[in-house]
């Protein structure tokens, strides 16, 4: 008994030694490998970041695809129409790439330090500071992404609704009342999935959502059936229809009717520069930020591994790219440079009451609901590591979290008319950030000097996709504060 006591003893003291220096040496890193040690009765303490890997490699690529898929897929046949098919797909091009390069150097400070949380490894880099400089970037950026997403469901969910149902749009239903409508999908369909423990659990409705933005692309029909010049749909009964739509959109648009005279408007461009061409590129930056949710998938990846996890981030990148140039492709092709802002909108001036592009609105709205889930995940784990980093998890924490965060997000869509803007100084400086910043700077800081110097090839790339991101986010707020101040709308920015 004295034997069995002794070692007991030995054990127990080895462990208190090994806790001891851990947490002298960074009291965040021991709360991190607590999970590798034992507690006192044999057993691993539970915490809310410890999550057994689960999720098969498909379903991350689901859910990294989605993340990665944002309502500005709508807006980036404007910005080839501004640009030129070769410029714009050589900037997509660059910016994916750029993406990929991102996660590599996130995933590769997280395999150093053993950390799989995007605030963690800034506090690893800079401390405190560190740490709640990325979990203020991550909420500001995602909370303007989920308001942009219900914002869509807002003005778009009522117009849908209407046509199906050949309802009068100056009829007061409350079922065409967009206010109620956003707050009956947030409570019916994003909370409860919002709720689920792991996000790896989203894989199904991630790969639903997917097909439904596949399903968009059978816009690509459409490029074969409508002529440039186009003819506007101008049914007198739905005149009204047409003035509400352009109205909840909030853009006004110069180009008015399209004369057959006008051939230039329908001239195929393969390079142009013009006073919009320098929105192409925050845009199609903010089109593949992704970065917040890349390492909570990565911890719940199935025999999660550096490389495993970077060849989920290159394929859902891939698909999107893919997708993102279809979509800009033929949306531009088949109205040329009278292509809204807005890609379906432009195809409800021809006819509203389309049932192919219903049914596309629908997908879209199917398709960005399904993604406000996926995009909250990280902000209530960002909240949790900033507010309650030593608490284990807790399902009134969760929930409370949860329902807090969409209350604000349905406040801010339904009384903010001009959300987007806002957000678009939020999008401008965190999501620059979070690309390209942010993984630069962390990585320079924890790959130590000794296997990596400063002089090196690798942290001399870091250091200038640093700057590149400073230029990134300089140039954004330009752009905004410009057209802000000379009266324009375009800044708004999208993810």
């Amino acid at each position: 008994m004295c034997t069995v006591f002794r070692g007991s003893w030995r054990r127990n003291k080895l462990t208190v030694v090994v806790h001891f220096l851990v947490r002298f040496d960074d009291p965040e890193a021991g709360l991190e490998n607590e999970g590798f040690l034992p507690s006192a009765d044999g057993k691993k303490p539970i915490r809310f970041t410890d999550f057994e890997g689960k999720t098969s490699f498909g379903m991350s690529v689901f859910n990294l695809g989605n993340a990665i898929m944002g309502s500005g897929i709508l807006g980036l046949a404007y910005a080839m129409a501004n640009t030129g098919i070769l410029l714009f797909l050589f900037l997509l091009t660059a910016v994916a790439a750029l993406s990929s390069y991102s996660i590599h150097l996130l995933l590769k400070s997280s395999g150093i330090v053993g950390i799989r949380a995007y605030e963690q490894l800034g506090y690893r880099a800079f401390g405190t500071p560190g740490k709640m400089a990325a979990g203020i970037a991550i909420t500001l950026q995602n909370i303007g992404a989920m308001s942009s997403y219900l914002y869509i469901v807002k003005s778009e969910l009522p117009l849908v609704i209407q046509a199906f149902l050949k309802a009068d749009p100056n009829a007061d239903l409350w079922y065409l009342n967009g206010n109620y409508l956003v707050i009956m999908v947030s409570a019916s369909v994003i909370l409860p999935l919002a709720l689920m423990k792991q996000l790896g659990y989203l894989g199904y409705t991630s790969g639903f959502s997917l097909s439904c933005m596949v399903f968009f692309l059978s816009v690509i029909y459409k490029t074969f059936q409508i002529p440039c010049p186009f003819e506007e749909f101008s049914a007198n009964s739905t005149a009204a229809h047409l003035s509400l739509n352009v109205s909840s959109h909030g853009h006004e648009y110069s180009n008015g009717l399209v004369h057959e005279d006008d051939a230039d408007h329908c001239a195929t461009r393969m390079f142009t520069i013009n006073s919009q061409t320098a929105y192409t590129i925050p845009i199609l930056a903010f089109a593949f930020v992704c970065h917040p949710e890349v390492l909570p998938i990565y911890t719940e990846l199935r025999n999660p591994t550096k490389k495993r996890m970077q060849q989920v981030s290159n394929i859902s990148i891939l698909v999107m790219y893919t997708m993102y140039f279809l979509a800009a492709l033929f949306g531009y092709l088949t109205f040329k440079d009278n292509v809204e802002p807005e890609l379906l909108h432009t195809y409800s001036r021809i006819d509203p009451y389309d049932t192919l592009i219903l049914c596309v609105r629908v997908a879209v709205l199917t398709a960005v609901t399904l993604t406000v889930p996926i995009v909250l995940f990280p902000v209530r784990r960002a909240i949790q590591q900033m507010l309650f980093p030593t608490k284990s998890f807790n399902w009134l924490r969760h929930i409370a979290i949860a329902v807090i965060l969409l209350t604000l997000i349905n406040m801010l869509v339904i009384f903010a008319p001009n959300i987007l803007g806002i957000f678009g100084i939020i999008g401008a400086t965190s999501a620059p950030c979070l690309i390209f910043i942010f993984p630069a700077v962390f990585y320079i800081r924890i790959v130590p000097k000794d296997d990596e110097p400063m002089s090196s090839t690798p942290k001399i790339l870091a250091a200038c996709f640093a700057a590149l991101g400073v230029s990134f986010m300089v140039m954004s707020l330009s752009f905004i504060i410009i057209d802000w101040t000379t009266g324009g709308g375009l800044a708004a920015g999208a993810h």
